[in-house]
């Protein structure tokens, strides 16, 4: 045998480093409208290709165009604009309150909010959503209150959650949030078990799981989608491809699978792609796959096609590992701009009352925060009581902590 040389180790490298300039050739985006919509039951192994394909509904003119579209009204696509502007503009607030002390962390979804705020409304009171650190839109487009979500940040004396969590891990059983968990993955297969739980039951709900792009390389990833397509369960497999993990590009987590949607053709699940950015097609995509699920036909894996234009985290400078210009040159647009256009097109908007609903929520947003700021912040004002550290974790509080309680005095 023919001596082969020496092996070499190989490490995926970004296409363009800072610096550079920024290059999405790599992104092939079909045109708007010209991915076919599969009936509900559709055998997975007929639509394979639409693992590797985007789903868009609106085009660079600003119309929704194709078999995804149609399913919301224009009252629905306006409410739908607002809440995408209250995320936003909440964003912006709390990534100030942050520089200026008033809480230890925060992580913006500047750029993503059209896939938490769409898929929201496909959903039905009692379902369940286990989502990652930047799927706040959930929250939002569900009217769980903004103060509540700022004394959580603030972790004062209001905290829903009492000092207990991180900056932004919300959780709500009410509004179908899970507790969030800073170990990433661990959802993912807590919401296939969820689900599976909710078959046992003979329940009507189902759950959708979120992960981001870098998670997908852990071993949790791959747990859920055994589970999931073993038992059939009833829920939505969600991926939210931003492009960039913490600071590592998204070759690293995705191999050689190409697409992350098509991590679930192995697996037998009906996997499609979308494009993130496109409040319409986001919404459609999740109908259908939310309906599959209540209908007994099993999981579906939706790979969301979207950037992240802002730091991982305020503990973070994405300058160290791509070009600043990178997020102006990413071809798939910003959500809020592009159904703003669309609202115009369809002659219920203007550019005008785009401006004016922009202060109002402005004016809400920091009325809000004034509410959230009276209970105190990071290093003002009321805290939660030592006491609720020893509180809500049993429904029988063991001797020994009964006996630490009377150490501490509380």
């Amino acid at each position: 045998m023919a001596d082969a040389g020496m092996l070499r180790f190989h490490v995926p490298e970004p296409e363009v480093r800072p610096g550079g300039t920024p290059d999405f050739s790599n992104v092939t985006i079909p045109k708007a409208g010209s991915v076919p919509r599969p009936e509900i039951d559709v055998d997975p192994r007929t639509i394979r290709d639409m693992a590797f394909s985007i789903i868009r509904v609106l085009n660079r003119a600003g119309e929704a165009v194709g078999p995804w579209a149609g399913l919301l009204s224009d009252q629905e696509l306006l409410e739908g604009l607002r809440h995408m502007m209250t995320l936003r503009t909440f964003d912006a607030r709390m990534q100030m309150a942050q520089r200026q002390g008033k809480t230890s962390f925060y992580m913006q979804h500047l750029g993503e909010e059209a896939v938490s705020c769409a898929f929201r409304k496909a959903l039905q009171p009692g379902d369940m959503n286990f989502p990652t650190y930047r799927q706040a839109g959930l929250l939002i487009a569900d009217g769980y209150p903004m103060v509540s979500m700022m004394n959580q940040i603030y972790s004062n004396e209001a905290d829903p959650l009492k000092g207990r969590q991180l900056p932004v891990m919300y959780s709500s059983k009410e509004h179908g949030f899970f507790s969030i968990s800073g170990n990433l993955a661990t959802q993912y297969i807590q919401a296939v078990g969820w689900a599976m739980a909710s078959a046992i039951s003979n329940d009507s709900r189902i759950a959708a799981a979120w992960i981001g792009d870098g998670s997908t390389a852990e071993s949790d990833f791959h747990a859920a989608l055994v589970f999931a397509s073993t038992y059939k369960a009833p829920v939505v497999l969600n991926v939210v491809n931003n492009q960039w993990a913490i600071s590592t590009f998204q070759g690293i987590a995705r191999g050689g699978s190409g697409t992350f949607a098509a991590r679930g053709l192995g697996f037998g699940i009906p996997s499609l792609r979308v494009d993130g950015n496109d409040y319409l097609a986001v919404h459609a995509v999740a109908k259908w796959a939310v309906e599959r699920a209540r209908r007994n036909l099993g999981p579906t894996m939706v790979e969301y096609v979207t950037y992240r234009v802002g730091a991982h985290s305020t503990s973070d400078d994405p300058s160290a590992y791509r070009p600043k210009a990178e997020s102006d040159a990413w071809p798939l647009g910003d959500p809020v701009i592009r159904l703003k256009n669309h609202l115009i097109h369809n002659g219920v908007w203007s550019e005008d009352r785009h401006t004016q609903a922009e202060a109002e929520i402005l004016e809400t947003v920091i009325a809000a925060q004034k509410e959230a700021e009276s209970h105190g912040t990071l290093h003002a004002g009321g805290k939660p009581s030592t006491r609720d550290m020893f509180e809500g974790v049993y429904a029988e509080m063991p001797p020994h902590l009964r006996r630490q309680r009377q150490q501490a005095g509380v």
